[in-house]
C-alpha cells in the first residue's frame, strides 16, 4: 500500500511542522506559509489547506455552518494546525462578473476573517466550481449521498488550487518559453 503522503487524493494528511526536518535543506528554503482555501455555503464551509511547498490543494473536514461565532472557532482550529499565513475565500459571483447578494455576503464574511484571524483574505473567482466539483464527482461513481458529503471540499481545493497555479503562475521569459 502505498504512502498516504504520496497520493493526490483529498484525504492526503499534510506534513507535520516537525517531519519539515526530515526534507533536505534545499527544499526546506521552499516551503511557502500555508493558504487556506475557503467554499462559503449557507449550511457549510468547504476547506482546503495549501501543501508545504504551495504546490497543491488539500481538502480537508467540510465545516457544518450554525453561527458566525461557532463558524470562526471551528476555522482557528485549521488556522492553527496548519499555521495558516493568509486566506483564500471564493467569490460567487454571477456568470456576468457583477457581484450579487452571495458576493456580498462572501465580502462580508472575508471581512470578519481579516478582524477575526489578523491575515490576508482573497477573494477569488470561483464561477462554476461547484458545477465542475459536481461533474468530478458524477464521474468518479460516488454515491449521491457521498457526493453530497465531499462537494463542498472539493469545490474549496477547486478554489484554492486556482488560486495557487496562478500564483506560482511565472511569466515567460527567453529561456522557458514553449
Amino acid at each position: 500500500m502505498s504512502n498516504p503522503r504520496e497520493r493526490n487524493d483529498l484525504s492526503a494528511p499534510p506534513l507535520a511542522s516537525d517531519e519539515t526536518d526530515l526534507l533536505p535543506e534545499s527544499r526546506q528554503e521552499q516551503l511557502h506559509p500555508r493558504v487556506l482555501g475557503l467554499d462559503l455555503g449557507s449550511r457549510t464551509i468547504g476547506l482546503a489547506v495549501s501543501d508545504p511547498l504551495g504546490i497543491t490543494a488539500q481538502g480537508l473536514q467540510t465545516i457544518r455552518r450554525k453561527n458566525k461565532k461557532a463558524d470562526l472557532a471551528a476555522l482557528a482550529l485549521s488556522v492553527r494546525q496548519y499555521q495558516v499565513a493568509e486566506m483564500v475565500l471564493g467569490n460567487p459571483l454571477r456568470l456576468s462578473g457583477q457581484e450579487g447578494i452571495q458576493a456580498e455576503r462572501a465580502a462580508a464574511f472575508a471581512e470578519d476573517l481579516r478582524r477575526r484571524f489578523r491575515l490576508p483574505v482573497h477573494l477569488w473567482d470561483e464561477r462554476l466550481t461547484s458545477v465542475q466539483a459536481n461533474r468530478l464527482l458524477k464521474e468518479s461513481e460516488l454515491s449521491i449521498k457521498r457526493r453530497a458529503e465531499v462537494v463542498d471540499r472539493l469545490a474549496a481545493v477547486l478554489i484554492l488550487q486556482s488560486f495557487l497555479d496562478h500564483r506560482n503562475q511565472r511569466p515567460l521569459s527567453p529561456t522557458n518559453q514553449p
